[in-house]
């Protein structure tokens, strides 16, 4: 396989080739500046990756990519007018630069855009492409909704949190890599084994993108840390302190949880200690580890070549372990 940086400059160049803003403009703008905000393109990223490492040229998957970046961001648009965010990546979130129907219609357009991009393949590769994103769309909005109804519940267990972001975050990495899988002709048990392993990949990216947000460096992470626990998020961590916290310090996670002061430094650091003396810190680390490990043993029966296994272990390794 060729270099991450490789792939993510193809798709960037593509991306910019076929996003174009025509009319009506107040439909299309707000599409190509929530694509033209950044972010890591691991999702397509990693189409492009599984189609090289099933022997098929990743130019053949770049349709599929862009439909995956289309609907993540089209997501992203829906979930930060669900969440009033006034900011994306340090800018203005679309809703916000425009308005909310602008925000839900263009965001609209953009799953109906992804959609469109698989017409591009042969009609059995169409049918399997597009018979694998109805089932990871409609997971995402399953997701989501758990998301939102676990903010209006006082218990959520640890299980529950896990089952959320499996279905929020994870299964669109998982789907993702198939998707390469399916265009490369992979078998039946190959398409499994690389969804499984971007699956578990996702869960352990969510969970450690949660760790970073508490315990990050702010000059390498790139947005405030303790964003979560400003907006009194139930993460893993939280969960886990939760259960596993004395009961002087559940009960002053949960006081803690319930007031927003003007100036946070103090909650964001009492919290973190708490996280810290309860154990929740470190059993977030095994539990980000154990997701990982699951993710790497499933390559171990890919009828792939031992350099193109270890490029994928590397990956994941070099995703897990970031700082950013």
């Amino acid at each position: 396989m060729i270099p991450l940086d490789n792939y993510r400059t193809t798709f960037l160049n593509y991306l910019s080739e076929n996003v174009k803003t025509k009319e009506p403009q107040n439909l299309y703008e707000p599409i190509s500046y929530i694509l033209s905000l950044g972010g890591k393109r691991l999702r397509p990223i990693l189409t492009l990756m599984s189609c090289e490492l099933f022997n098929t040229p990743h130019k053949e998957a770049m349709n599929a990519a862009l439909a995956v970046e289309l609907f993540h961001n089209f997501s992203l648009i829906h979930d930060d007018i669900m969440d009033n965010a006034p900011l994306r990546r340090g800018k203005e979130t679309v809703h916000e630069k425009w308005d909310i129907n602008t925000g839900i219609l263009s965001g609209d357009a953009m799953l109906i855009l992804a959609y469109q991009l698989f017409e591009s393949y042969e009609a059995s590769t169409f049918q399997q492409l597009a018979k694998l994103f109805s089932k990871t769309a409609i997971e995402v909005c399953e997701g989501q909704q758990y998301d939102v109804d676990f903010e209006e519940r006082d218990s959520v267990s640890t299980e529950e949190y896990l089952h959320m972001i499996n279905f929020k975050t994870a299964v669109l990495v998982g789907a993702a890599m198939q998707m390469g899988a399916i265009i490369a002709g992979a078998s039946a048990y190959c398409q499994n084994a690389i969804y499984e392993f971007g699956r578990n990949l996702g869960i352990a990216f969510q969970i450690q993108d949660d760790y970073l947000d508490v315990f990050g460096d702010p000059k390498s992470f790139g947005k405030q840390v303790g964003g979560d626990i400003i907006s009194n998020k139930k993460t893993y961590l939280y969960l886990t302190a939760m259960n596993d916290a004395a009961v002087s310090d559940k009960e002053e996670l949960e006081h803690l949880y319930s007031i927003q002061p003007k100036n946070a430094a103090d909650k964001i650091e009492a919290v973190k200690q708490i996280f810290i003396s309860s154990g929740a810190q470190e059993k977030t680390k095994l539990k980000i580890k154990h997701y990982t490990e699951v993710a790497i043993s499933l390559l171990d029966n890919l009828d792939v070549s031992k350099s193109e296994k270890k490029q994928l272990t590397d990956f994941a390794n070099q995703l897990i372990y970031r700082t950013v």
